[in-house]
């Protein structure tokens, strides 16, 4: 039975990575191969376990029992990601973002590639990787207008968006599964994993930067300056920023989990969006009776209509599907069998070998795969401490080696979609890069983990 369970989830997991080539959105598979390992689990009554990661063995349970611990701790990455994408949209709706373009001031296509670099690195660490390349790229096609030049930026925007985002508790849904697992802790995530995140941009823009691509000066039309669409927008940007950014520090003094000041954070927001907003809100109006056309579209719900509803039910599908092998012993035997029989690379770590090799086929893995299934299985195959080396590494790898490809992130797919990016155009010029990047990043994880931290 286990082999039917297997075969559901590859077949379900290769529709996944196939969405393109079936044109079927990947929550459907997601979705449907949940349901059916729940189910054949269910019907034939298969034992299912719970990982005692202190004893570093399993536990028997019951299927209700773990069905709704699986769903809990979905629930709560699912409501904390809620919760980011309205604040962001709330942002958005006062047109905060337009800020940022009145702090790019240079012509050069060098000292702009760096501007942009950085605040792929920034934004992405703070409102995730994949809508700072929505804004960036966004900025991008009003600043240069030769598409040839902004294909090569927004090559490197993914590389610097993807590296920012490993880094921060709240930059990647892989990191933020991570920290809400109690995987890690933001304090320590951000000393170990920092340094090799900025190296891992650094060298790929300082390489591309040196590239005739990126040398003169952009064309820009003559054109007048665009008059800001709201005047709480730059207020909106800085206090919706502000807000994320408090959700580490309000759990690490609560002790609460992380969606419960993201719930804070929003209802803050959402306070200041209604005072500023001029249309009036009124919930006996949300027919449109009388003159009060916009009564149902206050900022929050204008907000929330624009979220990406197929995101959350994707990652609802994919990471309790992960949790049904998980319940059932696979991937905690998995991660046995590999600890017994693949070369061991990484350092002891309290007691424990784990090897840096799987962890980097990992990163290379997630190029090709989506990352947040890889590092939902890991979470079950690793029975390491919190804060443990491996979780870091983790963190780093999955969150930059899905630049290597243009369909390996969030961020590359948004982009290629964005731009119309050619899938071969970034491999042939951006890959390698990208490659690059990952590969220097972890170096310096290693030496910084072995020489530096363990001193």
């Amino acid at each position: 039975m286990e082999t039917i369970l297997i075969i559901v989830f590859i077949v379900g997991y290769l529709a996944i990575t196939m969405e393109h080539n079936l044109k079927i959105d990947k929550l459907i598979p997601a979705l449907a191969m949940m349901a059916l390992l729940w189910a054949i689990i269910a019907l034939t009554h298969m034992d299912v376990f719970e990982v005692n990661t202190a004893l570093k063995e399993l536990e028997p349970t019951h299927i209700d029992e773990i069905l709704l611990h699986h769903l809990g701790k979905t629930a709560e990455i699912l409501v904390f990601l809620l919760g980011a994408m309205t604040i962001v949209e709330i942002i958005d709706y006062f047109d905060g973002f337009a800020t940022i373009k009145g702090y790019i001031r240079t012509k050069s296509k060098r000292k702009l590639l760096w501007l942009f670099a950085i605040l792929a690195f920034i934004l992405s660490a703070i409102i995730d990787n994949l809508t700072a390349t929505i804004v960036l790229v966004t900025i991008l096609q009003k600043v240069i207008k030769e598409r040839d030049a902004r294909l090569w930026f927004t090559g490197l925007v993914i590389i610097a968006a993807n590296a920012g985002g490993a880094w921060s508790p709240i930059g990647d849904v892989t990191t933020t599964m991570l920290w809400i697992g109690n995987k890690v802790t933001a304090p320590l995530l951000v000393e170990h994993v920092l340094i090799p995140s900025i190296v891992c941009m650094v060298v790929p823009v300082f390489l591309a930067s040196r590239f005739k691509a990126f040398s003169g000066e952009i064309v820009t039309d003559v054109e007048a300056e665009e008059e800001p669409k709201s005047k709480y927008g730059s207020t909106m940007l800085y206090l919706g920023l502000g807000a994320i950014v408090f959700v580490p520090f309000f759990k690490t003094i609560t002790h609460l989990p992380p969606y419960v000041g993201m719930m804070l954070s929003l209802a803050v927001v959402a306070t200041f969006a209604e005072i500023y907003s001029n249309s009036k809100f009124s919930l006996s109006t949300v027919d449109g009776e009388g003159h009060d056309t916009q009564g149902h579209h206050s900022p929050v719900h204008a907000s929330l209509s624009k979220i990406e509803m197929p995101s959350i039910l994707f990652f609802l599908g994919i990471l309790m599907a992960v949790a049904a092998l998980e319940s059932l012993g696979m991937l905690f035997h998995f991660a046995e069998s590999l600890e017994a029989n693949l070369p061991m690379m990484g350092t002891e770590s309290k007691g424990e070998l784990v090897s840096d090799l799987v962890v980097l086929i990992l990163g290379i893995g997630s190029a090709v795969i989506d990352n947040v299934p890889l590092v939902a299985a890991s979470m079950g195959m690793f029975s390491v401490p919190v804060d443990d080396p491996v979780w870091h590494f983790i963190a780093y790898s999955a969150g930059t080696g899905g630049s290597m490809l243009i369909i390996g992130s969030a961020a590359g797919v948004v982009a290629m979609g964005m731009e119309k990016i050619d899938f071969f155009w970034y491999l042939k010029k951006i890959a390698w890069l990208a490659f690059v990047g990952f590969i220097s990043g972890a170096i310096v994880f290693v030496l910084i983990r072995n020489f530096v931290l363990h001193a």
